[in-house]
């Protein structure tokens, strides 16, 4: 395979945190996340002479995630169960019961709905990158986007009232 070149040990670098955050918002499971994230830095690693580095190589690898994310989801065994609750990290300063009570109700969701509001509203892709990334139409994803919000509302019920009021 021969050493590994240094712009892509750079990129590698610079864009794992973003990529890891992304895929725990993604997954709920800080160790799916951390597998993700691998995955998708193998994936850019094998076509890294390939992408257009003048282009944005942090975008492709976004989208690489994210499809590998929904590819994940579609061939899980059946076996793995998701777990209700969310891993411990690190408080941020605000609203930690607001966000800790999004996660949740991110974690069961489906995850095509699950992308779709974080692409939007987390990592504030447009509905036009949304649709690139996930590879459907500007108009599915603002129907999907409306749709897992309703979702979303609905599995927050009261909670989200509360916390919502509270903050």
């Amino acid at each position: 395979m021969g050493e590994v070149p240094a712009d892509f040990m750079e990129f590698a670098h610079a864009r794992s945190g973003h990529l890891f955050r992304t895929a725990c918002l993604l997954t709920g499971d800080w160790h799916l996340a951390e597998d993700l994230v691998q995955e998708t830095l193998a994936k850019m690693y094998r076509s890294w002479r390939r992408i257009d580095q003048n282009g944005s190589p942090a975008a492709f690898a976004q989208t690489v995630l994210f499809r590998t994310f929904v590819s994940y989801r579609r061939r899980r065994s059946a076996s793995e169960q998701p777990v209700e609750a969310v891993p411990e990290m690190a408080e941020r300063a605000g609203e930690p019961e607001l966000r800790i009570a999004l996660l949740q109700g991110l974690a069961r969701l489906a995850a095509k709905d699950r992308a779709v509001l974080v692409l939007r509203y987390w990592e504030d892709h447009s509905v036009e990158e949304t649709a690139r990334v996930l590879r459907v139409s500007p108009g599915a994803v603002r129907v999907r986007s409306l749709r897992a919000l309703e979702k979303l509302r609905a599995v927050l019920g009261e909670e989200l009232q509360d916390l919502v009021r509270s903050w």
